[in-house]
């Protein structure tokens, strides 16, 4: 696979041309809604069999080589040229198809009853190929150790057919927040823990989950060891019932006591458990300044934290399939969200409104600004072929386990064809 980003006077017929492909084939490829409309900065996915790359000032074959784990020779042979010339910057180069790594993804479905129709015919085109695990969001653990199960239909049942694992996402979430105090209960008061667990077990071998995973938010500073022994309580009823533990972690990226993340203990969080989910997205949010969701600098700075605290292979690096749309002025000032938008989405937004898409190579995300009909200023951060690219060698560099995705349901085609060109999924 190819990214190509779209330069001025480009269509997309000559950019086919210039890949040796039809524009149709990358009009499927990338979903397009109009091939005729393509807008400067548009990243696209090309697809051919390996790549190009455009040499830059200071590269040689052998830094090109190393990054793309070839061999200097077998990169000379291929593009028929000799292993010690001298390569002139722009010079095109064609890279063999990359050497596939194998890893799991772990996908959430937040169900509701209005859209539960359409979240099934959804799951019903990612679970042959793109998932090793599915997890139903969510069922809320009530105070007298109960559960309010989300809607299901048969995803459970569609998901196990395609040879993925079912996982039972538990969250504290009371009144539609995370609550430190609920969770407070289930750590201190040992018989609605025990009803707790116990509900959870019998409710995971009925609708047949594999795997048990905790999403605990804004737990109290003080209840960090609380939570650890109740993770522990949890392992040794799960195992038996040959459930595995899982728990999402947030964006943490220091052995801190104090704050927001204070509660959750990286190092034992990968000792209990049998994997973790790292929620490294949301530094762009709902009531933020605007910038990237994901952005890349930040991630890598949770992600080096938590190898210090947990084997690598232990480790789902988190991937949002979302950005935002701020109005301004911008929260916190006027307290108006900005409006959540798909990766597809943003992309036809900024050629209805005929936006050039800018990169931010320190975030390696991309945004646009557009002035709406009452002329009010717009900034838009997204994701694209090449911000996800990004997170996948983040993945291959660390060795981590595999990738989570926050959430179903959001139009993302060139994930799904980096995906599956950078890893084979594992079937476990």
């Amino acid at each position: 696979m190819q990214i190509h980003v779209v330069q001025q006077g480009q269509s997309l017929y000559s950019i086919g041309q210039a890949y040796g492909i039809s524009h149709e084939e990358i009009a499927t490829a990338n979903e397009l809604s109009d091939p005729s409309r393509i807008v400067v900065g548009q990243a696209l996915v090309i697809p051919i069999t390996g790549s190009f790359h455009l040499v830059r000032p200071g590269q040689s074959l052998y830094s090109i080589a190393q990054l793309y784990g070839t061999t200097v020779e077998e990169l000379a042979r291929i593009n028929g040229i000799s292993p010690t010339s001298m390569l002139q910057v722009g010079q095109r180069l064609y890279i063999p198809q990359r050497r596939r790594t194998i890893i799991d993804t772990f996908l959430y479905v937040e169900t509701r009853e209005a859209t539960i129709n359409t979240q099934v015919q959804e799951v019903r085109t990612r679970v042959e190929e793109d998932l090793t695990y599915l997890a139903m969001f969510s069922y809320e653990a009530q105070r007298d150790g109960s559960l309010k199960a989300p809607p299901t239909d048969d995803i459970p049942e569609i998901a196990a057919r395609a040879g993925v694992l079912n996982a039972m996402a538990v969250t504290n979430l009371e009144n539609f927040a995370f609550s430190g105090d609920l969770a407070h209960v289930f750590f201190t008061d040992q018989t609605v823990q025990n009803r707790l667990l116990q509900n959870i077990v019998q409710t995971a071998k009925r609708i047949g989950f594999s795997d048990v995973h905790f999403d605990f938010e804004f737990v109290r500073p003080a209840d960090r060891e609380l939570y650890n022994t109740f993770l522990r309580n949890a392992r040794d009823r799960f195992h038996p019932a040959g459930l595995t533990l899982s728990s999402a972690l947030p964006p943490k990226n220091s052995p801190a006591l104090t704050g927001i993340y204070g509660g959750i203990d990286f190092k034992a969080h990968g000792e209990i458990c049998d994997f973790v989910t790292l929620m490294t997205y949301e530094w762009g949010y709902s009531y933020s300044e605007p910038q990237a969701v994901s952005p890349l600098n930040q991630v890598r700075r949770v992600v080096e934290f938590a190898v210090s605290q947990i084997p690598p292979e232990k480790i789902f690096l988190g991937q949002n399939l979302y950005g935002y749309d701020w109005t301004y002025p911008y929260p916190p000032v006027t307290g108006v969200a900005a409006r959540a938008l798909s990766p597809k989405s943003a992309t036809n937004l900024a050629i209805r409104r005929n936006a050039n898409i800018q990169f931010d190579p320190v975030a390696q995300a991309p945004f646009f600004l557009y002035w709406d009909n009452n002329g009010v200023r717009h900034d838009v951060w997204f994701e694209d072929a090449r911000s996800i690219q990004a997170k996948f060698n983040l993945i291959k560099e660390f060795n981590l386990r595999g990738i989570m995705y926050w959430k179903l349901g959001l139009a993302f085609p060139q994930n799904w064809l980096l995906l599956h060109d950078n890893f084979i999924i594992r079937k476990r």
